[in-house]
C-alpha cells in the first residue's frame, strides 16, 4: 500500500524547492582545474529524415461532387465507351443475357438455404453486380455488361460450389 504524499496535492503548487547552500569544495576549485572541453560536431546534412508514427493517408482523388448528389445527377456524367461492331454488339449480349440467367439461377438455388456471412457478403456482391449489369444493358454498353455479368456469374457458381 502507498504512503500518503506529506504534502497534500490540493496546496502542492504553494511549495516551495528548498535549496542547499553551495558546499565549501565547490568555492575553492579554481577554473584553471576545470578542463577547456571544445564540442565538434559533424555538419549536418541540408535536409533531415522526419519518422512518422503512423504511415501516411493514402491520397484519394474525388470529384467535388462525388461527395453528395443524387444516382440522376452521376449519371449524367460523359462515360467512355468502346465502340462494338454490331457483330460484337450481339456477342456480347447474347453473353450478357447467358450469364444474367445463369447467376440469377445460382442465387435461386441459394435461396432458402442457411448462408453464413461469407456467403450473404457473396450473395450481397452478386445482386451488386447483377443490378450494375442490367443499368449497363439499359444503356447499351454491352463491353460493361457483359463483364459485370460474368463476375455475378462467376460469384454465384462460387456460392453454389461452397452448399
Amino acid at each position: 500500500m502507498r504512503k500518503k504524499p506529506a504534502v497534500p496535492w490540493a496546496t502542492a503548487i504553494q511549495v516551495k524547492p528548498a535549496i542547499r547552500p553551495q558546499t565549501a569544495a565547490l568555492k575553492d576549485i579554481s577554473e584553471d582545474e576545470i578542463p577547456d572541453l571544445h564540442i565538434e560536431l559533424a555538419n549536418f546534412p541540408s535536409r533531415l529524415i522526419t519518422t512518422h508514427s503512423t504511415p501516411p493517408r493514402p491520397r484519394v482523388n474525388t470529384p467535388a461532387n462525388a461527395a453528395g448528389g443524387n444516382d440522376e445527377e452521376k449519371s449524367g456524367a460523359p462515360q467512355l465507351v468502346p465502340q462494338l461492331t454490331a457483330e460484337e454488339t450481339a456477342g456480347a449480349q447474347q453473353q450478357t443475357n447467358q450469364s444474367l440467367n445463369i447467376a440469377e439461377k445460382n442465387l435461386e438455388a441459394a435461396r432458402g438455404k442457411r448462408l453464413n456471412a461469407a456467403e450473404l457478403d457473396l450473395v450481397s456482391k452478386i445482386r451488386g453486380f447483377l443490378k450494375d449489369a442490367r443499368e449497363a444493358a439499359q444503356g447499351a454498353d454491352w463491353a460493361r455488361a457483359r463483364s459485370l455479368s460474368k463476375k455475378a456469374e462467376v460469384l454465384s457458381q462460387e456460392l453454389v460450389a461452397a452448399h
